[in-house]
């Protein structure tokens, strides 16, 4: 288990305070929050990378930081990692192996499935070329502990399947622990088993996403006339949209419980219908006193 016990880090201005976080062995997390929120900061300092001014991050309770036996079992790739102008798909890998075991022939596979040219300058790539071959790298160690900073951006929704369902096999294959951060949730849902929403310097929540998604529930009510009482209003109610006589609303309420506080108001139609995790980080943030955030 990756424990991270009262982490704080500043630099000319505070990024993390007091942050705690457990994370499971052979878990996918989605580390999520609006850029800024200090994810990236967070990743380095759980890899070792960065010293946090006070507090620890622990594998299987040892500290991470003076321990190059544990370092060399972690792979992070940043959202913008180094390469020159005359760094190739082919010479990247014999950079990386003199400092991690490569299985090769993983790797120039999966720059086949991608359709990358081996032998050309990375320089000239588009970001989300360079991104696949930097994928394609970190599926190739298979390290223990894979942490994934922006993991899909930049990438085509066919490039983000395939590494989706390449990052999955080797995740099972291995029991490797992926820790992925980004601020699009919909990049997470389909991929993550458990999450930590990274905000106001702290993990302000965290668990397994379905059981997330279960506590809260969406509705489309419907009404003849307009209700006489304010929807918006209403305790029971955490959002509320109004398209003229249909409001869609998010509540922690079961659908009997919703029913049974409409029924004084006679709504035509009462739906439960689908909430994503998108919807709920949204939710989550603006709870919190940021501005109303878009989705994206």
């Amino acid at each position: 288990m990756i424990s991270i016990k009262n982490v704080s880090k500043a630099f000319d201005h505070p990024v993390l305070s007091d942050l705690c976080l457990d994370i499971e062995d052979g878990s996918v997390f989605g580390l999520v929050g609006i850029n800024g929120a200090g994810k990236s900061t967070l990743l380095k300092i759980m890899a070792g990378i960065m010293k946090p001014n006070c507090g620890e991050v622990y594998y299987d309770n040892k500290p991470i930081y003076e321990n190059i036996e544990i370092k060399n079992q972690v792979f992070l790739l940043p959202d913008d990692p180094f390469y020159s102008r005359n760094t190739t798909p082919t010479n990247l890998i014999d950079l990386y192996k003199a400092f991690y075991s490569v299985d090769e022939i993983a790797y120039f596979s999966y720059l086949n499935d991608f359709e990358i040219p081996i032998k050309k300058s990375m320089y000239n790539f588009s970001k989300g070329m360079r991104r696949q071959v930097f994928c394609a790298l970190a599926l190739a160690i298979k390290p223990k502990y894979l942490f994934l900073d922006e993991a899909f951006d930049g990438l085509d929704p066919l490039a983000r399947l395939k590494l989706k369902k390449e990052l999955l096999k080797v995740q099972e294959e291995n029991n490797m622990t992926v820790v992925i951060s980004s601020h699009s949730l919909r990049e997470l849902e389909d991929i993550c088993d458990s999450y930590g929403l990274l905000d106001s310097k702290k993990i302000s929540s965290s668990g397994a996403i379905n059981e997330h998604l279960e506590e809260y529930h969406k509705y489309m009510i419907a009404f003849a006339e307009e209700p006489d009482e304010d929807i918006s209003k209403m305790k029971i109610f955490i959002t509320c949209k109004q398209d003229k006589r249909i409001f869609t609303v998010v509540a922690k309420k079961p659908y009997e419980e919703v029913v049974k506080e409409l029924e004084h108001l006679h709504p035509l139609i009462i739906d439960e219908i689908p909430i994503d995790f998108e919807e709920l980080f949204i939710i989550e943030v603006e709870s919190r006193g940021y501005i109303k955030w878009n989705h994206f």
